[in-house]
């Protein structure tokens, strides 16, 4: 059960100079990237406004629950701070977002941006979250409400992305610069806890974007999206098997040894039964669809790359009730074989399991290696899990096989 959090802020000014700290204040949810009932929990208890910026601590080892200290930018004079002894440092892997004055320059460009297209917003924007991977915002205009984005540079592909899928059914983007984007609102609600016919849908709209995209693969790396085809991705696995070794045991590191002395004959196999490299989601799970019974979209495109389009497949089959993976597992590879006559992705799919779970390790490997220490928390600990998931289905192929 994840515990309640509470939440102290250090405060800054715009300029980064400290002003104090607030006492701790109950906060509605516990997810610690939530930000918005931070912002209100602060203005229903102490009557000021702020910006929060980036995590600084936890009282627990991992996400989520607990007390949690935040930095947060004040614009006006704070009669109610505390007097706080803490040290702020810099840090070269600091987001700009996560910088006194970087979120009222994002939504300064945002503001830019509305007002090229007639758009005048109607009230203050709120801010939604703020973590490790993202910053976003609603902002309310005339008419509707749009959504101010901003990813790292790891995820600045987002952007440019769907710029590239205008059309489909994916986010419609208003405007993008790096990892700035504004996204039009999108009917409906997100759809963690759809039910097997929509599970069925959301597969069939991603093999129709794969299969599509089939031939578009060097317009997508030119994008910066990352290259998990079989010599880039068995390099990244090598890789962070070496870098986690300390963090795994002895007979994890001795299977996974193994299954990388085999890897590229496993891909030559993969190779052989006839799928071709393409469009990967990355993050592909049904909370990354939002629906309203009429039309989906597929959200969240920052972790996107390019490899086998049955990447996809293992997370989305952990994130359904196990009473549909079967049906819907049976379904995907029935939508690849009538896509491609001739292919066999059953036998795809068995032979990509462990490096799908492997993929996972290289891609938290790339988070940590890309954001700050104080924000690590969130991370830390998923290299190692990934790797031993790795050899659990390494050793379960072996027995089948």
């Amino acid at each position: 059960m994840v515990k309640p959090r509470t939440a102290e802020l250090v405060l800054v000014t715009p300029k980064g100079d400290p002003v104090g700290c607030l006492s701790a204040v109950p906060v509605a949810t516990p997810w610690w990237p939530d930000i918005e009932p931070v912002v209100q929990a602060v203005r229903d208890h102490h009557g000021i406004d702020v910006i929060v910026l980036r995590l600084l601590g936890a009282e627990l080892e991992q996400p989520h629950g607990g007390r949690v200290t935040y930095l947060a930018e004040v614009a006006e004079p704070v009669r109610v701070a505390q007097r706080w002894t803490g040290v702020l440092d810099d840090h070269p892997r600091r987001h700009t977002f996560a910088r006194p004055s970087g979120p009222a320059a994002d939504l300064a460009w945002a503001r830019a941006r509305l007002a090229e297209r007639g758009l005048r917003p109607t009230t203050p924007p709120t801010q939604v979250r703020t973590w490790s991977l993202s910053s976003l915002w609603r902002v309310p205009v005339e008419g509707q409400t749009v959504w101010l984005k901003v990813v790292p540079h790891f995820f600045a592909h987002e952007g440019a992305l769907l710029a590239l899928m205008a059309g489909a059914q994916v986010p419609v983007l208003l405007g993008h610069d790096g990892g700035r984007m504004l996204l039009a609102e999108i009917a409906g609600e997100d759809l963690y806890a759809a039910e097997l016919p929509l599970l069925l849908d959301m597969v069939n709209r991603l093999v129709e974007l794969q299969h599509l995209w089939e031939d578009r693969v060097e317009e997508l790396l030119a994008l910066g999206l990352p290259d998990w085809r079989a010599p880039a991705l068995g390099a990244a696995i090598t890789d962070v098997i070496e870098r986690t070794r300390d963090d795994i045991s002895v007979e994890d590191h001795a299977t996974l040894a193994d299954f990388v002395r085999r890897l590229p004959d496993r891909f030559d196999d993969i190779d052989t039964c006839g799928l071709r490299d393409t469009l990967v989601h990355g993050d592909f799970h049904p909370g990354n669809f939002r629906g309203d019974g009429r039309a989906l979209t597929l959200l969240d495109w920052g972790d996107s790359g390019v490899g086998h389009p049955l990447l996809d497949q293992p997370a989305f089959l952990d994130a359904i009730p196990s009473a549909c993976a079967g049906a819907v597992r049976a379904h995907w590879l029935q939508q690849w074989s009538a896509a491609v006559p001739g292919s066999d992705p059953p036998r795809a799919s068995v032979l990509l399991a462990p490096i799908a779970a492997a993929r996972q390790a290289v891609i938290y490997r790339n988070f940590l290696d890309n954001i700050e220490p104080s924000e690590q928390i969130y991370h830390r600990a998923d290299p190692a899990k990934w790797l031993n998931r790795t050899a659990a289905l390494v050793r379960a192929g072996m027995k089948s096989g």
